[in-house]
């Protein structure tokens, strides 16, 4: 009993320390990344739809899912020897297949002075509570760093604060980076929103914008991502893109390929006629080796998807073709479930479209990583084969 009693008064000393030594900021008005529309279209800032959409919706699911906040990030600098956060989610949800850390966690990374990105903590929330207060690091230098703070992936937030030490200041980046002009639009699934990354910063979304030091918009909806006309408004409505990735083929049927990707991509082209548009297949799942009838889905629509997309490029010369081949490597230990990815099938994800990114998207940047990744078909080359 004597022992349970000083436990209890360690922990209530510990939380008045943590407590009285810290000044809580309001990220309110911190620099956002990751986000399609105007702040003033939501009624929440992290929100990653606007309220306008609930009424045209034929689909709860989407709207709620879209109140997610996954791909968004926030900016800040800090001299603190300490990082602390504090935040709100919406739903307090817990899901049999992924971490909460990965549902509901917060995700740090400071920028090095070559201008990349390394991890530093995670902030892991209070399962049995919509609140979390987390230290996510202590015992720094007290010297200034720029940090990126990744939001959650599969709940909503209404208020993040952070934590600093009285005596530091906390401002916004002096940096540009994540670069923030001509974004990249990623479209797709749960998968893209980010099923099922152990942590936020794991989603290959957040991997390439680490990786490009590009902003990432992701617009993953975890079975929501059937082609809906709506969401390819929010799509269009982006300005100065400078890629859009179709990847909804794990959420879509025939009729829905038949009927909505050509009127969807009419609505990108027509705000944005020269925009690269890169098309991806619908992965190769593990089981599929087994289920015949998975793998007879996987094949038509992915045979499908190519048809459409090899009608629309012999009249538009800035769509790519990603097949499904490499996508999660080839030893079908990439998944958590046979479907959603663990972080090893996320980080190679990223490896395989980076260097296509740079090369349709970012022609600047020369350089890629070395890393394992399968290069786009060449069309020239396609064609030549198939005479």
């Amino acid at each position: 009993m004597k022992k349970i009693i000083l436990s209890l008064t360690i922990a209530t000393v510990s939380l008045v320390g943590f407590a009285q030594e810290m000044t809580w900021h309001s990220a309110e008005n911190l620099p956002l990344i990751g986000k399609a529309v105007d702040d003033a279209s939501t009624s929440r800032r992290y929100y990653r739809v606007p309220d306008s959409l609930e009424s045209k919706v034929k689909r709860d699911a989407l709207m709620w899912l879209g109140h997610h906040s996954a791909g968004m990030a926030l900016r800040f600098a800090s001299n603190s020897p300490f990082i602390s956060v504090k935040w709100h989610n919406l739903e307090k949800g817990l899901m049999n297949h992924q971490t909460p850390t990965g549902t509901r966690g917060l995700d740090l990374y400071t920028l090095l002075p070559d201008g990349t990105w390394t991890f530093v903590n995670t902030a892991r929330p209070d399962v049995n509570s919509h609140d979390t207060a987390a230290r996510v690091i202590s015992n720094m230098d007290p010297e200034m760093r720029e940090y990126l703070l990744y939001l959650p992936l599969y709940d909503g937030i209404d208020s993040i604060y952070i934590g600093t030490a009285a005596e530091s200041v906390l401002t916004p980046p002096s940096s540009v980076l994540p670069d923030t002009s001509r974004p990249i639009v990623m479209y797709g699934t749960s998968i893209l929103q980010g099923g099922c990354a152990n942590r936020p910063g794991m989603a290959h979304s957040n991997i390439l914008t680490r990786r490009l030091n590009r902003e990432v918009i992701n617009l993953g909806f975890s079975g929501n991502g059937q082609l809906d006309l709506e969401i390819a408004d929010i799509i269009a409505a982006v300005p100065d893109p400078g890629l859009f990735v179709l990847d909804c083929v794990p959420n879509v049927n025939v009729e829905q390929i038949d009927t909505l990707l050509v009127p969807f991509y009419n609505i990108i082209r027509a705000k944005h006629p020269d925009v690269p548009i890169l098309f991806v297949e619908d992965p190769l799942f593990p089981h599929i080796r087994f289920d015949k009838e998975a793998r007879n889905q996987v094949t038509t629509l992915n045979a499908l998807w190519k048809k459409h997309y090899e009608q629309l490029a012999a009249k538009d010369p800035n769509l790519h073709y990603l097949p499904a081949d490499h996508i999660m490597g080839t030893d079908y230990e990439a998944t958590v479930d046979g479907l959603h990815f663990t972080d090893l099938g996320f980080l190679r994800y990223a490896n395989l479209l980076e260097p296509i990114i740079r090369r349709i998207a970012l022609p600047v940047a020369k350089t890629e990583t070395k890393q394992e990744s399968t290069p786009l078909p060449d069309k020239k080359a396609k064609k030549k084969s198939k005479k």
